[in-house]
Parts: structure tokens; C-alpha cells; sequence
């Protein structure tokens, strides 16, 4: 009986999270000042490709320091389909552009999950700092592609001069797009969910904690982390494709070392392998953001020090301390 009621308080705090932010976002657009319903759609795709993330760190022990990549790979899907749409000029092998989201989407999940496939056929045949290292190398070597890619605007970055259509929504105003990346949000966190609590979830878990025995069981690690780094790729690359619609903007910087950073701090801030932890973090860090990036230009000292804070006292992070004592080993 005891043992349940860490789950309950957890169940309460992720709901209470999740409800909080469609609330401050209806409350914001019913009040007129829709240029917070915008912060709240950064927080909803910020928090959905850390989510992406916690699938791979937070189950499967996998610090990937190279996550950009793939929100990278989703923004470009992105931005690359939408222009070739404005253009009408064809893309390689005769292929149409698109503004449709969906399909957008569909182009998003499939590469940056080709991608994942790849680096992770190989980055995952090593553990601890080889991994993290190697992950960051391939992020800079997409990187660095992008870069010297003039026909997609290298280093300046590519322009979308009309946000993407969705079938009979008006994507232009800001409460009907929130109410999309929301709505991919909490898909996301419902399937994080799903694949924690299957038996998927558990042989990932089991797989960081002890490989070897995992092995002994019949079961093969490399494989189930690699298919959780693809799944969490995926997650991850469709938020990028939102990122892009919501800035209508897609750069170089997306795919930096810098933003793999920002990923692991939001999951870490919010709790590692909590369900709403993702989403805890992109509040923490965008109100942050927003609340004292116009006072000083040095705003991520403080957070920085509340990320200490946390990852000194409260091991499962803004969730954790709310939801009491962690859910899982």
C-alpha cells in the first residue's frame, strides 16, 4: 500500500503540470495576450523533444550528447519541404514540396530515424564517455554539413515565409498551433508512458542497470537500445519540424553541441525517466528565460545554479522533489 502512493503523487504532480500549461494558455488567449500562448507552445515542443531524450537517458542510461542532430534533421525536414512548396521547384528525384504538417511530420520522424539508425549502429557498440563523445562527434559532423550547405542558406539559415497548413486549423493563430504542439506533447508523453510501463520499457531498464544478465536471459541489449535511440530520435526530430513552424526559421544552430546541452539540462531539471520531467524543465527554463533574460544577458548563471541545486539534493529532479521520493531505480 505504501509503495503505491509515491506513484499516485507522481500521477498527480504530471497532470497537474500538464493541465497547468493548456490552462495558462487559454487563459493567456481569453486575456489577449497571445504572445504568451506563444511561450507556452515553446515550452510544449521544447518539452517534447526532451521527452524524445529521457526514452533514451532517462530508461536506457544513454547520455546522448548529440540529440541536435535529430531535432536538427526534423527542423530541416522541415524547412527544406515547406520552401520547395513556396518555390514549386522540385526537390531530388523529382519529389514535390509540401506545407502540410502531417506529411511534414511523416518526413521528420523517417530522418531523423534513418539517421538514428546509423549512429547508433555504431555509437552504442561503446558505453559511458565513448558514447557521449561519439554521439557529440556525429551531431558536428551534421553540423558542419549544414553548414557548408549553400543551397538550403549554410550558415545564414533557411526562411519559411508561411507557417504550414493543417487540415481545417488556421496555423496562423497562436492558440489553434499551441493546441497542435500540445496535443503532440501529450501523444509523446503518452507513449513515453506506455513504453516505460511494457515489458519493452522494463528489458531497457534492465539493460543499464546490468547488461550482462540481460544477456544471460536470452534477451540482446544492443538491440533494445538501439530500437529505444531510433524511437527517441524520432520523437525528438518531429518536435524540431514544430520548432521550425513556431520560428518559422531553420539554422545551423538547431543542430549544435549547444542545443544537445540544453536537452539533457531540461530532462535533468525535471527529473530523469519521470513522465512530466521533460516538461518541468521547458517551463523552468523558457520562464527563466523570459523573466530574466531582460535583465542580464548572464540569465543561465542562475539556472545553472538551480541545476546544481538539484542534481546535489534532489536527484529526480523539480518532479521528483514534488512527487517525493523516486518511482523507479
Amino acid at each position: 500500500m505504501g509503495a503505491s502512493m509515491p506513484v499516485s503523487r507522481e500521477a498527480v504532480v504530471s497532470l497537474t503540470l500538464i493541465l497547468a500549461l493548456l490552462a495558462g494558455a487559454l487563459i493567456a488567449q481569453a486575456s489577449g495576450e497571445t504572445f504568451y500562448v506563444t511561450l507556452a507552445t515553446r515550452i510544449a515542443i521544447l518539452a517534447l523533444a526532451a521527452t524524445g531524450l529521457n526514452l533514451a537517458l532517462g530508461l536506457g542510461g544513454l547520455v546522448s550528447f548529440g540529440h541536435a542532430a535529430f531535432f536538427g534533421i526534423g527542423g530541416y525536414a522541415c524547412g527544406i519541404l515547406a520552401i520547395h512548396a513556396y518555390n514549386g521547384e522540385p526537390m531530388i528525384l523529382g519529389l514535390p514540396g509540401t506545407q502540410t504538417m502531417p506529411v511534414i511530420w511523416l518526413a521528420a520522424l523517417v530522418a531523423s530515424g534513418l539517421v538514428a539508425v546509423a549512429i547508433g549502429a555504431l555509437s552504442l557498440r561503446t558505453s559511458g564517455v565513448y558514447f557521449i563523445m561519439i554521439t557529440l562527434a556525429f551531431a558536428q559532423m551534421i553540423y558542419y554539413f549544414a553548414i557548408s550547405w549553400p543551397a538550403y542558406g549554410g550558415e545564414d539559415g533557411l526562411s519559411i515565409f508561411v507557417r504550414d497548413n493543417f487540415p481545417g486549423v488556421n496555423t496562423l493563430k497562436p492558440l489553434p498551433f499551441f493546441l497542435i504542439c500540445f496535443a503532440l506533447l501529450a501523444a509523446g508523453l503518452f507513449f513515453f508512458g506506455l513504453v516505460r510501463d511494457s515489458r519493452f520499457g522494463a528489458a531497457l531498464q534492465a539493460a543499464r542497470q546490468n547488461p550482462v544478465r540481460v544477456a544471460a536471459l536470452g534477451m540482446a541489449p544492443f538491440r533494445i537500445r538501439l530500437v529505444a535511440f531510433v524511437l527517441s530520435a524520432m520523437m525528438t526530430g518531429v518536435a524540431g519540424a514544430l520548432y521550425v513552424d513556431l520560428n518559422r526559421f531553420v539554422s545551423p544552430s538547431m543542430l549544435s553541441w549547444q542545443m544537445s546541452g540544453e536537452l539533457i539540462v531540461l530532462v535533468v531539471l525535471g527529473g530523469t525517466g519521470r513522465l512530466a520531467g521533460p516538461l518541468a524543465g521547458a517551463a523552468l527554463y523558457v520562464l527563466f528565460e523570459f523573466l530574466l533574460g531582460g535583465m542580464t544577458e548572464r540569465w543561465q548563471f542562475f539556472l545553472g545554479l538551480i541545476l546544481l541545486l538539484v542534481v546535489l539534493f534532489a536527484r529526480g529532479g523539480v518532479v521528483g522533489l514534488l512527487a517525493g521520493r523516486a518511482r523507479h531505480g
